[in-house]
This record gives C-alpha cells, sequence and structure tokens, in this order.
C-alpha cells in the first residue's frame, strides 16, 4: 500500500455495479471511499439487467478484447465457489428469425475468426448441447457459445458490500441527486440536493443513463442513447435452463430461486413515463413477454411474471463505453456503458488504478469521454 493511495479520498456517485465495482477495488488498494446512491444500491440498471456476460456478435477490437477479460474475472469469481446461485457459466444460445439463416451462419463465421467460443447448431442438436429448452422454437439455426454465463447484479452488489463495509467504506443511501463540486477547474469532492457537502481528491461519476446530466454542467457533452427497457423476473418455477437465451421475440435467463428474468426491446413503445419520472406497461404487455419466454422452455410451462421494473438502460450515444477521467475537470472520472454486467469487475479494477495512480490504462484508451470533445 503506498502513502499515496492512502492519502486518496474519493468520492462515487452511484450504487450500481460499476460504482460499488470501483470502490471495493479503490478501498483494497488503501483509498478512503465515500459511496453515495440517488435511492438503495442497485435501485437503478444494476436492478434490472438481463446481465449476460458475454462478447458475442460484432464490435471494435480494443472493446471486444475489455469484455473478454471482463468474462475472465468472473471465471476468477465463479471458481471461487461455483455454487453461487447467483453467479453461474451455462453458456449463450441465440437464434435469427425464420428465413434469416445466412446472418446466422455469418456472425458464427465472425466470431469464430476472432478466435470466440461459438458452435453453429441444427435445432436436432439443441437438446444435447444444452438442457431446458424447446428446440421447435428454432426456425432454422443457432449459434452456443459455451464460455458465456449470467449474474444477478443485485446479489453480486451485495457480496461486495460485504467488504466494502469490512475494508471501512462510507455509504450514503438516499442522498437524492448530487453534484459534482469543482475549484479552480478541478473536481474537489460533491454536493447533495439537501447541502450535504463531501470534500474528496477525486470523483467517479457512475449513476448509468444519469451520467451525461451529472457531467453536463462541467461543460462536458456525452452523447446519450439510453432507451427506456424493463426487465420481468418470473414466479418459481420446474425448469432445466442452464444458457442466456437471447432469440427474436424474448430474451430469457436464469435468476436465483428458480425463477427467469426476461426482457427484450420490441415493447418499448408500450412504456409511458409519467411526469413524476416513474414508468408503467400494461400488464397484458408483461404477459406477452412472459408467453413469449414459454415458447422458449422445454415443455412450454406457464411463465407468471412475479415483478417488473422499468427505467433507462444506459447506453452512450456511439454505443461504445464513456470510460476514464475528464479532460476538461481533472478529478472527475466517468462509467458510462451499455455492458455494465460484463465490464463491471475489469472497469472497475482498472479505474482504481487510474484514480490511484493517475497513470492511464491502455486498454482503456478508445474509450476515454474525450472523444466527445
Amino acid at each position: 500500500m503506498s502513502s499515496t493511495a492512502s492519502a486518496k479520498r474519493v468520492a462515487i456517485i452511484g450504487g450500481g455495479i460499476l460504482g460499488v465495482s470501483t470502490a471495493v477495488h479503490l478501498l483494497r488498494d488503501g483509498a478512503s471511499v465515500i459511496l453515495l446512491t440517488e435511492r438503495g444500491l442497485a435501485s437503478e440498471a444494476s436492478g434490472r439487467s438481463l446481465s449476460w456476460l458475454n462478447s458475442a456478435g460484432e464490435r471494435s477490437t480494443p472493446y471486444h478484447q475489455l469484455r473478454v477479460a471482463g468474462v475472465d474475472r468472473y471465471r476468477t469469481l465463479f471458481a471461487a465457489d461455483p455454487d453461487r446461485d447467483w453467479l453461474q457459466f451455462g453458456g449463450g444460445l441465440m437464434w435469427n428469425a425464420a428465413g434469416q439463416r445466412a446472418v446466422t451462419e455469418a456472425r458464427h463465421a465472425y466470431e469464430k475468426s476472432v478466435g470466440y467460443d461459438s458452435k453453429l447448431l441444427s435445432p436436432d442438436l439443441i437438446s444435447s448441447t444444452t438442457p431446458g429448452i424447446d428446440p421447435d422454437a428454432v426456425p432454422d439455426n443457432a449459434i452456443f457459445n459455451p464460455g458465456e454465463g449470467w449474474v444477478s447484479l443485485p446479489d453480486l452488489i451485495d457480496f461486495m458490500m460485504e467488504e466494502f463495509h469490512a475494508r471501512g467504506g462510507e455509504l450514503v443511501l438516499n442522498a437524492g441527486k448530487v453534484s459534482v463540486t469543482v475549484e479552480a477547474g478541478r473536481a474537489t469532492g460533491v454536493e447533495t440536493t439537501a447541502g450535504g457537502t463531501y470534500e474528496a481528491d477525486a470523483v467517479l461519476v457512475a449513476c448509468g443513463a444519469a451520467t451525461p446530466a451529472v457531467v453536463a454542467p462541467l461543460g462536458v457533452e456525452i452523447p446519450n442513447g439510453s432507451p427506456v427497457s424493463m426487465l420481468v423476473l418470473t414466479k418459481p418455477l420446474d425448469h432445466k435452463l442452464k444458457a442466456v437465451l437471447n432469440t427474436p421475440r424474448a430474451a430469457v435467463r436464469p435468476n436465483p430461486g428458480n425463477t427467469l428474468a426476461l426482457d427484450h426491446d420490441w415493447y418499448e413503445g408500450h412504456i409511458t413515463e409519467h411526469a413524476d419520472g416513474s414508468f408503467s406497461i400494461p400488464d397484458d404487455v408483461v404477459q406477452e413477454l412472459a408467453d413469449e419466454a414459454s415458447k422458449l422452455i422445454a415443455g412450454n410451462p406457464e411463465l407468471k411474471p412475479a415483478s417488473w421494473k422499468i427505467g433507462y438502460k444506459p447506453i452512450p450515444g456511439d454505443g461504445e463505453p464513456v470510460l476514464g477521467e475528464l479532460g476538461q475537470v481533472p478529478g472527475c472520472f466517468v462509467a458510462f456503458t451499455h455492458s455494465g454486467a460484463t465490464l463491471g469487475l475489469i472497469a472497475g479494477e482498472l479505474l482504481a488504478g487510474e484514480i490511484i495512480t493517475g497513470a492511464k490504462h491502455p486498454m482503456l484508451a478508445t474509450f476515454r469521454p474525450g472523444r466527445f470533445s
């Protein structure tokens, strides 16, 4: 532990996976940390994420490499206790709509070309490859990616917060809107709407889709492409599903307690945002998603929604992560990405290193917020 690290005080805005992970890595490195969240922990995107751990499909090489490193960190965590019901590696299975056979084949070929573990399956091979799926739901072919997994982020956050508290982290729940304070052009801490002020040597803004709005008063523009989305949790049922399913009408993953987590994007137009910032969706649309998911599961069990959460899914305007220090405001860092689950552990590790040492990590070079200015 260096004296620089032990002297460094960091304020983090956001109680999702990126904020909590960075906080724990900072505490491990000897910094003192105060974590402030508008409401509770995992109250925004981390509480309603499908949390599919992957780097499937085609994206920029730096983004692919970062995601692969992200999955690797989860592998390490999984190996320490494979019996955790909130982190599992059962692979991922995707397929396209009927008539898209060539599109699926091209995706498979691309994945193979970058060394990503990818198997192209005809419907009759699915049952012998991964359990719990109705092969009749697959119109042409499917891709199975054996190395993929899923995590329940609220459970992971609870797990990491045990270490956060054990290492002396300070937590401020229900802080309301929190802003970054600046003196002489440098971030000096944070301030809550209630008037609480907290001085810090560095600040991390990691509040999901709200991140661009928090840094906008600092003169920093980060394009925001965040759509409204929903995650549905079902009532418990007997199922044998291990893989994460990504299909034309429903995405499904196992979830602790013999439940399933469901999402997609076709129903975005049915979601209403109200003046108070809350959201609603007709119950029959939620049931329609559950019915679509039922068609994918062996035996087509009746799926009953137990709860659902709606809000903005964090996606930067250009789709790529925004990670690192603001060039215009030294001492203020941001973490804003669509792949918060997959990058949760690695992004926290690399950002903590940058905050502590001041040295920029090469894996984050293309993700700097300065690319928008």
